[in-house]
C-alpha cells in the first residue's frame, strides 16, 4: 500500500496516514494479520517524522484496527469490533459532505449511487 501526503492539506498528516491505512484496511487491500511498515520505515519513505508514524500508529491501535507488540511490530487486526455505530464526529462529516452535496446540485438518488459505489 503506498502512503500519499498531501502537504498543503488543512488535515493533520498523521490523520492522513492512519486514514489512509483504515481505508486501506476497509477496501481489502490491507490484510487481516498484515504486517505494517515500522515506524521508522514508513518515516523514512514518507519522508516525515518518526514521532507522526508513531501517533498514527497509536491512534490506530486506540481506535481497534491495528496490533502492535515489540517483537513483531504493528499488524492489522484480525477482528476489528464492529460497534454498528458510526462516531458522532463521522456524523458531523457526513452531514457535511451531504450539504456540499445539495449545494452543488447533486441529487439524492445520484448521491446514494455514488455511496453504493464506494461502499
Amino acid at each position: 500500500m503506498i502512503i500519499r501526503i498531501d502537504e498543503y492539506s488543512d488535515v493533520p498528516i498523521y490523520m492522513q496516514i492512519r486514514n489512509q491505512i483504515v481505508m486501506g484496511i476497509s477496501s481489502g487491500e490491507l490484510k487481516p494479520g498484515e504486517q505494517l511498515p515500522t515506524v521508522r520505515a514508513l518515516a523514512l519513505e514518507i519522508g516525515i517524522n518518526t514521532m507522526t508514524v508513531s501517533k498514527t500508529y497509536q491512534l490506530l491501535k486506540q481506535e481497534g484496527y491495528i496490533m502492535t507488540d515489540r517483537k513483531n511490530g504493528a499488524r492489522v487486526r484480525d477482528n476489528i469490533a464492529k460497534s454498528g455505530v458510526l462516531s458522532e464526529e463521522n456524523r458531523t462529516e457526513l452531514r457535511r459532505i451531504v450539504s456540499e452535496a445539495r449545494l452543488a446540485g447533486i441529487s439524492k438518488e445520484e448521491l446514494k449511487k455514488l455511496i453504493d459505489e464506494l461502499y
